[in-house]
């Protein structure tokens, strides 16, 4: 498929991503994560996120030219996150591509991040079909979307209430001494019995369903882990890590994949994709393909290197968006911590 020629920067957490797309076809993906800067504090800083952005943009910008063979006069347009994520990180992205845009009077595309998560989807299988549901998890987003125009109309059908999923992988491992990112972690932890500790399942009682059918809850989770643990320390038992994380992990991915077949079966929307870090976690891809499977619902599965925060999956968003006949920009666009999932291009 041909398409217009875009770069796509993001920057709303840890990870500085140049892609360069044309149409659909992938040409470059770079990535410079600052994630090593934040494992002595347990978590994302984001002082020190932002200035690794600062440092790391241009040559992330060079490697991607140089892998894609593009100059940057041949491109079509520029598409940016502008939101959802940490201000200062954002700000250092929206700068950098407001300059080459301003530079290179080329269009600039302030798109949001998390339609970006869905859209990646485009670089692996194509057209999305029309609608479908997508599930998004991350370290700082739990949700379930659905999308019937990517570049057009998002409609968040649920959220997390307060912690995402990463974020309770996180504190999780925290708990269990293991190190930081706790998702990836935890995932090469869980070789125990998913079924030897009984955590609970947030928001999934029949009260709970009434309110929050679609929403998502893991600080429950988080807590009655951690008091296992203590509970079992205190009493000079030893912690059966294996069986903790594999119990834990089933518990977060059981709600997951509970909620999204749901979504898909209430609505009607026989297509289901997956996208955010989450996503590449081996229990949560392989109960949802049985589960999706068990009710002839289509899913859509990007490998493990396009679910974690890129610039391909901005540049795409942005390459669809000015398929549609989106307008670019204004230069004096700001960036939106906390933009809303339906708002796709600012």
């Amino acid at each position: 498929m041909t398409g217009p020629l875009i770069l796509g920067i993001e920057s709303s957490c840890d990870e500085t991503g140049v892609g360069i797309v044309r149409g659909h076809e992938l040409l470059a993906n770079e990535v410079a994560s600052s994630v090593e800067e934040h494992v002595r504090f347990g978590g994302v800083v984001p002082e020190v996120a932002s200035r690794a952005h600062l440092e790391a943009m241009v040559p992330t910008l060079e490697r991607a030219c140089a892998a894609a063979d593009v100059d940057l006069v041949e491109l079509d347009g520029i598409a940016v996150t502008a939101g959802p994520g940490l201000m200062g990180a954002l700000v250092v992205g929206l700068a950098s591509a407001k300059a080459l845009a301003l530079a290179l009077d080329k269009p600039l595309y302030g798109v949001n991040h998390l339609a970006g998560h869905v859209a990646v989807d485009l670089l692996e299988h194509g057209p999305l079909p029309s609608p479908c549901v997508a599930l998004l998890v991350s370290g700082g987003h739990t949700s379930l979307l659905r999308v019937t125009d990517i570049a057009t109309s998002i409609t968040e059908l649920g959220s997390t209430i307060d912690d995402a999923a990463g974020e309770a992988y996180d504190k999780v491992a925290r708990v269990l001494g293991l190190p930081y990112p706790g998702g990836p972690v935890i995932d090469r932890a869980a070789t125990g019995d998913p079924r030897a500790i009984a955590f609970p399942r947030g928001l999934t009682g029949a009260g709970d369903l009434e309110q929050h059918r679609f929403d998502f809850s893991f600080s429950g989770l988080k807590t009655a882990v951690a008091r296992w643990v203590e509970t079992r320390e205190r009493d000079g038992e030893e912690v059966p890590l294996a069986d903790v994380a594999a119990s834990f992990q089933e518990a977060v991915c059981d709600v997951l994949t509970a909620k999204a077949v749901e979504a898909c079966l209430h609505t009607e929307t026989p297509s289901l994709l997956i996208g955010g870090g989450v996503a590449a976690n081996s229990r949560l891809r392989t109960l949802l393909a049985e589960r999706t499977a068990a009710h002839g619902i289509e899913l859509r599965t990007p490998r493990p290197g396009l679910c974690t925060d890129n610039g391909a999956m901005i540049a795409v968003l942005g390459s669809e968006v000015v398929m549609a006949g989106g307008r670019p920009s204004a230069l004096d666009i700001g960036a939106d911590s906390s933009l809303p999932v339906s708002r796709i291009l600012v």
